[in-house]
């Protein structure tokens, strides 16, 4: 089997989000509301068959994250973890991931207008199916994935619109506040919880709504609950809330796993408690060279994403190199050198790939000129840079290192072919946050983490600044890292080739600019 990806420009995408904003006369149509066809005519018919509309929506959910843009990039690109360089004219895209890195995104943003309409388009046929009276169990999954998109609506924009299935186009969706959005996840999440079943760590069925799921999602919520109610403060309620959610998942299993790497693998695990239906290519492709290749996916990677050098210096180990026995912790991963690479014949690395890179047989990859590939650690600007400008993460491999028979069996190959979104090592470092929020102290149980990481030390005291970078060290490149610093403060702060912007508007997106035409009850975020 032969599998190539290859990057697609988006400038005649951008070109054409340019002349749609320019416009004053925009028609409705379903990619700037949620107005499905079953409501043109303003009355509700209910799905013939909730339960294939159900897996559906499980399809669409894996589908709209695994992406290297929209939701990702919000999360990711926006943050202290990734950037997209331009490297001659690839990745240029018309400026949309510099302007992301760089905090300079406007209302007519590409990826913000795309996430906006997929996760509210998922919140309106989570309650087609809810609506249409099935089965319990189908009711409480579909209320879990309803409450699941509309966290996101609320925590990437705030304000929520919500359209009931009865509304024609004629009707303008009601929309809530960021704090009114906070009470209906919770509540979705609670009634949930009474039809959803629980799930046995280490099998294959935490790919959909579970008690667990639920219970992880209602610790997110809580723990980020200052944020969505505006209040500013931490509540000891609310971060009590965080710690018994926790403690449920714990109570059934769920536990740190050692061999951080294998956990990305497609085996099954402890730590997994809800992994979505997704092509998991861009988590592979996006960030490796174009020479970069894989047994029977001879294509190459993208060369787009990388890292910022001071997110690797958050990690234990020689700063200017990541070869094997470089005195790295486990989850900085290693670049295998000529002996390693030949010995495991598997060329591409794990976690962070900085200088030499090398193929399967434990040559020396070049670059399109015939140059040494070698990853430099800095990158000097968002523009003009060479093509192995910037060190590459990668945490999923395209190599199944379960078959035992064939080593070079692509990832793809496999039973599971997803990316995991709910883990317990998050759980158990949003516990850790919860009780350091409430006076206690977050060293111990952040150590016990660590102490499951190979080759990682324990660290004497944890603070709010080294639980950030903890979270940071152990959930990269996981969509949760925007999440963590707006909840920190530290959102807006400066980085490499990002100047400070200090302004807190920059803690929410703007609403996009057809959402705005197309709904009057929509007012825009402050700033924009």
């Amino acid at each position: 089997m032969k599998m190539n990806f290859i990057h697609k420009p988006i400038i005649a995408s951008a070109l054409v989000m340019a002349f749609l904003s320019s416009c004053t006369d925009l028609e409705i149509d379903e990619t700037d509301s949620i107005i499905t066809k079953d409501v043109e005519t303003g009355e509700f018919t209910p799905l013939t068959n909730p339960a294939s509309a159900l897996n559906d929506l499980y399809n669409k959910a894996g589908a709209d994250f695994s992406t290297q843009e929209d939701m990702f990039a919000l999360s990711e690109v926006t943050s202290d973890e990734l950037l997209v360089p331009t490297r001659g004219t690839d990745w240029g895209d018309n400026g949309v991931w510099r302007q992301l890195h760089t905090h300079t995104w406007r209302s007519d943003h590409q990826f913000i207008l795309n996430s906006w309409n997929k996760l509210n388009g998922s919140v309106f046929r989570a309650t087609e199916i809810i609506e249409s009276n099935p089965e319990a169990s189908v009711v409480a999954e579909a209320k879990f994935l309803r409450a699941f998109n509309m966290f996101f609506v609320m925590d990437l924009f705030g304000s929520v619109p919500f359209r009931g299935i009865n509304e024609g186009p004629d009707v303008d969706p009601m929309v809530m506040t960021r704090s009114e959005a906070f009470d209906f996840v919770e509540k979705d999440l609670n009634e949930a919880m009474t039809g959803l079943l629980s799930v046995i760590p280490g099998t294959d069925t935490t790919n959909k709504a579970t008690k667990e799921a639920a219970e992880f999602l209602l610790a997110k919520l809580y723990l980020n609950a200052s944020v969505y109610k505006g209040t500013d403060t931490f509540e000891n309620a609310d971060m009590q809330k965080v710690i018994d959610n926790v403690d449920a998942i714990a109570s059934k299993g769920f536990a740190i796993q050692e061999g951080y790497f294998q956990i990305f693998e497609p085996t099954d695990d402890t730590e997994t408690i809800l992994w979505l239906r997704s092509d998991i290519g861009p988590r592979i492709w996006n960030t490796l060279h174009y020479n970069d290749n894989a047994p029977d996916m001879t294509g190459g990677g993208w060369n787009g994403f990388a890292t910022l050098a001071e997110f690797y210096d958050s990690f234990e180990g020689d700063p200017n190199s990541n070869f094997v026995g470089d005195g790295q912790e486990e989850r900085r991963g290693f670049v295998p050198d000529a002996n390693t690479a030949n010995a495991q014949n598997v060329g591409i690395g794990y976690g962070f790939l900085i200088n030499q890179q090398y193929d399967a047989d434990g040559s020396m990859l070049k670059d399109r000129q015939g140059q040494p590939l070698q990853f430099t650690k800095d990158i000097p600007s968002l523009v003009g840079n060479g093509e192995a400008q910037g060190m590459r993460i990668i945490k999923y491999h395209p190599y199944d290192p379960t078959d035992t028979e064939d080593t070079n069996t692509p990832l793809f190959n496999s039973f599971r072919q997803n990316e995991i979104f709910f883990r317990y090592a998050d759980a158990h470092l949003m516990k850790a946050e919860a009780m350091m929020r409430m006076g206690g102290n977050a060293t111990a149980m952040v150590n016990e983490l660590r102490a499951r990481r190979a080759d990682t030390p324990a660290l004497p005291n944890v603070d709010e600044e080294e639980l950030l970078a903890e979270r940071g060290r152990e959930l990269y490149d996981e969509l949760w890292r925007r999440n963590d610093l707006v909840r920190f403060g530290q959102f807006t702060a400066p980085w490499a080739l990002k100047e400070v912007t200090g302004d807190p508007n920059k803690n929410l997106f703007p609403i996009p600019e057809t959402a705005l035409l197309s709904n009057p009850n929509l007012v825009q975020n402050p700033g924009y």
